[in-house]
């Protein structure tokens, strides 16, 4: 056999780009791997709507997903919905019924993979979801395969092109985050409800997965350390210039020696760290391996066609498993084992702090605030104070040696009980390449 028949649920921006990838690239694919891929059934509530070029010659076109996954015509199911109640139950119909799968639903994988993945596996057929991170960038892929021969010791990545769109705005246009926003969704580049990609909830998504893959340990998604962009101001920006910095958006995983490490949170990065040029919406990824030291990884995180390039490359890995009957890619054992490593608490996650505080223009601030740090044991790196154009109130800025996120919260606590404190402080970490 060397037709694979193809099911795809889910007809809208990524799936009408993984249509496009295996309908226009056809002979480009049989020739690099022998395998005819036939679209064979597409399910999309809105399919009458949804007609276009690529579907004439599809069989099967409907609204009910659920005569694709139980269908005996059917070898791959590609499910291109999203959410998680009813996709999961198509993908887990499909699985219960032999079907090979793929998707891109990083939200559900996070949520529910451990469960999805044991179901494959008792089932003997693969899951592949490399487009569930990074877009059109191979990432599942290499940490899987391609570094298998690593221990990997960090993941660093910026991989939600919303945030890292509206982040480059005001670092280079000097736009407020409200004004940043607004453009990103009249671009395309943010959903009318940003929620999951300015909170960091995608990118905590994304690192749950990556994270999970690279440490060989399933990494609760609940327990991911989140925060997001909303409260960065173009002050902290226009600070961080001035120490020759720029501020990012990280979804950060490491391997320590009491655990791992895994939180996504703005970071003030170097203009000499690799991924301080990452703009727009673009995404990068760092990844550090014991045998090959550090690689780098950056392509068009989200969109059409970059998105559909990596559902087809799932789809000509599980069809060279069919044809070659060969036993399914499962994820790394540590995906199935219930064996957990300790996931250390933000709190005790060591860096560098960037502490911002509002404050009168008043005799005593600076031996006030110092005191407090130097009394919990937090060394300073450097200060700057600036006046704005109010007088009465001026910034001052502390750059700290490294540090743990409970001491800087016991500084705070303190700090801001003092009367010349104005507003709340602000606290970003730092994060050091290499």
């Amino acid at each position: 056999m060397t037709k694979v028949r193809i099911g795809l649920i889910g007809y809208g921006v990524v799936g009408r780009g993984f249509v496009a990838a295996i309908k226009k690239n056809r002979a480009v694919i049989y020739d690099k791997t022998g395998i005819e891929l036939e679209l064979s059934a597409v399910a999309d509530l809105n399919i009458a709507s949804s007609y276009d070029q690529f579907l004439e010659d599809v069989p099967f076109k409907t609204r009910d997903a659920e005569e694709l996954v139980t269908s005996p015509n059917i070898d791959i199911v590609v499910e291109l919905i999203g959410g998680y109640t009813v996709a999961k139950e198509f993908i887990t119909k499909a699985i219960a019924n032999k079907k090979y799968v793929v998707t891109a639903n990083k939200a559900l994988l996070a949520q529910f993979g451990r469960e999805i993945f044991s179901q494959a596996d008792e089932a003997g057929v693969g899951v592949g979801f490399e487009a569930s991170c990074g877009g059109g960038i191979p990432l599942i892929s290499v940490l899987k395969e391609d570094l298998a021969a690593n221990n990997i010791l960090e993941v660093c990545a910026i991989i939600n092109g919303t945030a890292n769109f509206i982040l480059t705005r005001m670092t280079y246009e000097g736009a407020t985050y409200e004004t940043a926003l607004a453009e990103a969704k009249t671009l395309g580049y943010a959903e009318a409800d940003p929620t999951f990609d300015v909170e960091g909830i995608d990118s905590a998504h994304k690192i749950t997965l990556l994270s999970s893959i690279a440490f060989g340990t399933w990494v609760d998604f609940k327990k991911v350390y989140t925060e997001g962009i909303t409260k960065i101001s173009t002050v902290d920006i226009n600070f961080a210039k001035e120490l020759g910095c720029t501020i990012k958006l990280l979804a950060i995983g490491k391997r320590t020696e009491k655990g791992i490490d895994v939180r996504v949170h703005p970071t003030i990065i170097s203009l000499k760290h690799r991924l301080a040029a990452v703009n727009d919406s673009f995404n990068a990824v760092l990844v550090k391996g014991d045998i090959v030291g550090e690689t780098f990884h950056l392509g068009r995180g989200a969109g059409s066609l970059p998105t559909g390039s990596a559902v087809a490359a799932d789809v000509i890995k599980l069809s060279k498993e069919i044809v070659n009957r060969t036993a399914p890619r499962i994820p790394p054992l540590g995906f199935l084992s219930p064996k957990e490593l300790n996931l250390t608490d933000i709190k005790d996650v060591e860096s560098e702090y960037y502490l911002r505080f509002e404050t009168e223009d008043t005799p005593g601030v600076l031996s006030g605030v110092a005191g407090v740090l130097a009394k919990n044991s937090v060394s300073i790196k450097s200060a700057l104070q600036r006046p704005y154009e109010n007088e009465l109130q001026i910034p001052m800025v502390f750059l700290t040696h490294t540090t743990t996120g409970r001491q800087i919260d016991d500084c705070l606590k303190e700090i801001i009980r003092f009367p010349f404190i104005k507003g709340e402080p602000v606290a970003i970490r730092v994060e050091e390449e290499g």
